[in-house]
C-alpha cells in the first residue's frame, strides 16, 4: 500500500468484469462536472487540465441535456404532463 496516485492497470484489473471501462468513467466524471458547474468551460478546463475544445464540447452537451431536462420537468410545466381527468 502506497499513498501515490493509482496506475491504470490497477484500476483495470479492479473494473474487470463490470460495465464501466476507465475511457467511460473519465466521460462520465467531466460530463457530470458539466453539469453540476452550470456548463462552464473554463471551468471544465481547470479541473481537468484539458483543452478548449474539448470542454467547449462537454459544456455544449451539458447545455443540451440541461435544457432538455427544464423541458420535460413536469414542475416547470405544470399541466403538460399531466393526466387528463375523467368526470
Amino acid at each position: 500500500m502506497r499513498l501515490g496516485p493509482v496506475s491504470h492497470p490497477w484500476l483495470n484489473r479492479i473494473l474487470r468484469g463490470l460495465p464501466a471501462a476507465l475511457e467511460r468513467l473519465r466521460i462520465d466524471r467531466h460530463l457530470d462536472e458539466a453539469l453540476v458547474s452550470g456548463a462552464d468551460p473554463l471551468h471544465l478546463a481547470e479541473v481537468f487540465g484539458i483543452c478548449e475544445t474539448t470542454t467547449i464540447r462537454y459544456a455544449a452537451a451539458a447545455r443540451q441535456l440541461l435544457s432538455t431536462e427544464q423541458t420535460d420537468d413536469p414542475v416547470a410545466h405544470p399541466g403538460r404532463h399531466a393526466q387528463p381527468t375523467i368526470n
